[in-house]
């Protein structure tokens, strides 16, 4: 039997709101209709609604919180949609404004930084909590950035003294001397995308100003070696990277008031053969002590383009795969051979 069809209407009297929502040309509602499954029409100021009722009661939901965040100065992008139409139905109780309402950080842009979704404010809810958090999962899920939008509104309140950003380079002794510089200069492109995420965050000559104070820096993960870190918000992006020996010495420079976070992708390591990813290490030693946090991002929690999540999990059906055949094929290796084969 045919579900019957539902019907229902929002509006919205301010017309700066209402053209937030619809977007260019109508984009966004078109993709909220996409998601959603709904018929979604604009006439006037008035969106109507029209489908199954689970449908249109989500798409509902998603269009009434949009104009609130909006009110508040979000920006609502099609990017957005998905995700957030996917947490909506996943809990019928949940809100888009209550995860989404919980700016980290306003940008120099006058861009609210916040968390997109339960995973993410799971995510920062642990880093305020713990001294020690661990963000594992896929490209794309806002580990690094939501990090950096702590420790940046950590070091604007006074919180804390200086930012460390850290990350491996891994070919810094191999591939790269060729380069023109000293050792900083070869390794600076391993650490371009921690300068564009500052440079997203602070005005360009705040940051400059903070690094010349000293009260932002951003190193390889060797020249951690040796220093004890006091009053300071520590991130090593990229931790899969690191190998076993490099991620026992940078835990162990957590100085007092200090907060650490590690981010990577266990999937994406680029050790040489053989050598152990400190991440996997880690996970395995320290997930059950008590003051860490491990948060785990899949990829339903990717944010970047919606390309990237379908992507990330073609990868992983692959690598999924690969898994398989090697598994079949060491249990064949191991099938005892017979007398006279």
């Amino acid at each position: 039997m045919t579900e019957p069809e539902h019907k229902g209407s929002l509006e919205v009297e301010d017309t700066s709101v209402l053209q937030a929502l619809s977007g260019p040309q109508s984009t966004l509602l078109e993709e909220v209709s996409r998601q959603s499954g709904a018929d979604v029409s604009l006439r006037g100021n008035v969106i109507y609604l029209s489908g199954a009722q689970v449908d249109v009661e989500v798409a509902r939901r998603f269009l009434s919180d949009a104009a609130t965040l909006v009110v508040k100065g979000y920006e609502i992008g099609p990017a957005d949609v998905a995700r957030s139409l996917r947490g909506l139905r996943r809990d019928p109780n949940s809100s888009l404004v209550q995860l989404l309402d919980e700016a980290v950080l306003i940008t120099s842009r006058k861009r609210p930084i916040a968390p997109k979704g339960a995973a993410q404010r799971r995510y920062l809810e642990a880093v305020r909590s713990h001294d020690l958090t661990f963000g594992i999962g896929p490209a794309g899920t806002g580990k690094t950035y939501l990090a950096m939008a702590m420790a940046a509104s950590a070091l604007m309140q006074k919180r804390v003294k200086r930012i460390i950003l850290t990350r491996p380079a891994v070919e810094a002794g191999e591939k790269l001397g060729f380069l023109p510089g000293d050792l900083a200069e070869k390794v600076n492109p391993y650490l371009r995308p921690l300068y564009d995420a500052l440079h997203d965050m602070l005005e360009f000559d705040k940051v400059e100003q903070l690094r010349e104070r000293g009260q932002i820096e951003v190193a390889p993960l060797a020249f951690m070696r040796g220093r004890t870190l006091n009053d300071s918000f520590v991130i090593l992006d990229e931790a899969q990277n690191a190998t076993s020996e490099q991620m026992r010495m940078f835990l162990t420079r957590l100085g007092f008031n200090s907060k650490a976070v590690v981010t990577g992708d266990i999937t994406q390591t680029d050790l040489p053969a053989g050598a152990r990813s400190g991440l996997r290490e880690a996970r395995e030693l320290l997930e059950h002590i008590e003051g860490i946090r491990f948060c785990f991002f899949s990829d339903q929690d990717v944010v970047r383009h919606p390309l990237v999540q379908k992507i990330v999990v073609a990868y992983e059906l692959r690598d999924e795969e690969l898994r398989q055949r090697e598994d079949a094929r060491r249990g064949t290796d191991r099938t005892p051979r017979r007398e006279g084969e």
